[in-house]
């Protein structure tokens, strides 16, 4: 039995092949990221903290240093001072602070700056930094002189023991050259320690990547033995996370898929036993109706005109119960499996000729017949098709109707190029390589409805919902369909350019099979 196509149509929604082939490198990719952004911002907030500490330190044990030295020259000091006396106060303080390489202005009540080294306010008093210090305050203050970073530390003398303004100012300025080595060395120090830790995040992200994807592997495989027909194919399921609520949804479906395509199948089996025991037994009663009712044909003429086309009736109803019977009997040997081919090398064009002319339409149909086409054939096989297929276009179509032969060599690629829109429900498998019989029938009626197309070998099927009654049986074209699979074949519907259906069977010129 063929899966349904909503079977087939389920599984491959499921398919996580297309997830599961870049999965892994994603995963790696963003656990890499996590970690790097991990590692780079812990590195630079580590730096910061450092660094921040590190300048702290550094301009706290500059403005205790400075307010001690202060604290040591200013009583030596004479008030008011003269502008030589402020030159030796700050130079004093310089000495006594040669370790700290500063270099030491003062300034007393708005005077001019008088310092060690000359240098104007500004380059050592900042606006703000001066106007801290004047109101009585120690400041701080980081500024770049020529690019280079350096510490100025503004401090008001008071008189001794008391809070009282002497008037006079002390500037220093250091430069942070030993700061700025240590925060480079924090820097480099942090960019060691985070790529290490990058590279070797690489080994959890594998870890973590192989257990996700463990159960996603298992899910395609189970997918993918599903799509192969193994309906009882289950997941083993570990832990309580989504991907093991996944695998449960999966054997929850694969439970309920199994369930039922064997209902399905089950059905399908009566469905075809049904058919064909009916078919079977029909045929007992319908030779013994066949019988007396061609007796009764053949005395119609002496009967009485309503009794005539009462008998004439019968006659005709009963060969169409026993054509379709006979169609019944030979759709249920294909379902079955009991259809088989006996090939024999055959002319073509003289198969078909006999073909219509067994039926009485060589004068009805059009034909274009090369010489010299021979192919390994099922000759009564190739007739059913052939027949059903001009009896389809004389009844539903529009004469004329046209039968055309053509070999075709190989193509490169192994198929055939036609014109028109193919029916889907025509294809069955794709056409091999090698050269190919082509046998046409196109006749010139109003064609096949775009709806209609992808259903004419449908078993059954009428396009017109109204016409409940028809010549046929229903299965014509379902048994040409089977006929020419059967010779590993395809068979096409389409609409011709010029109007009306155009039916194309495509067959291997030789098949290469054995006889049977």
């Amino acid at each position: 039995m063929r899966k349904p196509a909503r079977v087939r149509s389920v599984v491959r929604r499921l398919s996580l092949r297309t997830l599961a082939s870049g999965l892994r490198a994603r995963l790696i990719v963003a656990f890499l990221l996590v970690a790097a952004l991990s590692a780079f911002a812990t590195a630079a907030l580590t730096f910061r903290a450092a660094r921040t500490a590190i300048l702290q330190h550094t301009q706290d044990t500059a403005v205790d240093t400075l307010r001690a030295q202060v604290s040591s020259q200013s009583p030596d000091l004479r008030f008011p001072p003269s502008a030589a006396d402020l030159r030796t106060f700050a130079q004093n303080i310089e000495r006594a602070g040669e370790a700290q390489h500063w270099v030491i202005h003062v300034r007393y009540q708005d005077g001019p700056v008088q310092g060690s080294v000359a240098g104007g306010t500004a380059q050592v008093i900042e606006p703000g930094l001066a106007k801290l210090v004047k109101r009585g305050r120690a400041a701080v203050q980081r500024v770049s002189l020529n690019g280079k970073p350096w510490l100025t530390i503004g401090l008001p003398v008071t008189y001794g023991g008391s809070e009282q303004s002497s008037g006079l100012e002390v500037y220093a300025r250091l430069p942070l050259r030993n700061d700025e080595v240590n925060v480079r060395a924090l820097v480099q120090a942090a960019q060691n320690g985070a790529l290490p830790a990058v590279g070797l995040s690489v080994i959890p992200a594998l870890i973590a990547a192989g257990g996700v994807l463990r159960p996603v592997r298992e899910l395609r495989r189970g997918t993918q033995r599903i799509t192969e027909g193994a309906l009882d194919t289950r997941l083993k399921v570990t832990g309580r996370d989504e991907l093991a609520d996944l695998s449960r949804t999966f054997n929850g479906m694969a439970e309920a898929l199994e369930r039922n395509v064997a209902e399905l199948r089950r059905m399908e089996a009566n469905a075809r036993r049904f058919a064909a025991d009916v078919s079977h037994e029909l045929r007992t009663p319908l030779a013994a109706m066949t019988a007396v009712v061609d007796v009764l044909d053949e005395d119609a003429d002496g009967l009485d005109p309503d009794t005539a086309y009462a008998v004439r009736l019968i006659s005709e109803e009963t060969g169409k119960l026993a054509r379709m019977v006979e169609d019944l009997m030979e759709i249920s040997r294909f379902d079955a499996g009991a259809a088989a081919l006996h090939l024999d090398e055959v002319d073509v064009r003289e198969t078909i000729r006999k073909t219509l002319q067994a039926r009485g339409w060589q004068d009805r149909v059009h034909t274009d017949l090369p010489e010299g086409v021979r192919a390994r054939l099922d000759p009564r096989r190739i007739d059913v098709v052939v027949a059903n297929l001009v009896g389809n276009a004389l009844r539903h179509g529009g004469e004329p109707v046209r039968v055309s032969v053509r070999a075709e060599p190989a193509s490169p690629a192994g198929h055939v190029t036609s014109a028109g829109p193919v029916s889907p429900a025509g294809h069955a498998e794709s056409a091999g390589p090698g050269p190919r019989l082509l046998i046409e029938v196109a006749d010139r009626g109003e064609g096949i409805d775009p709806e209609v197309l992808p259903h004419v070998f449908d078993r059954f099927y009428k396009a017109d919902a109204a016409r409940v009654r028809s010549e046929g049986s229903g299965l014509g074209l379902a048994i040409t369909l089977e006929n020419v699979r059967l010779h590993n074949g395809t068979i096409r519907a389409a609409n011709g350019p010029e109007g009306g259906a155009v039916f194309t069977v495509d067959l291997p010129l030789y098949t290469g099979g054995e006889e049977e």
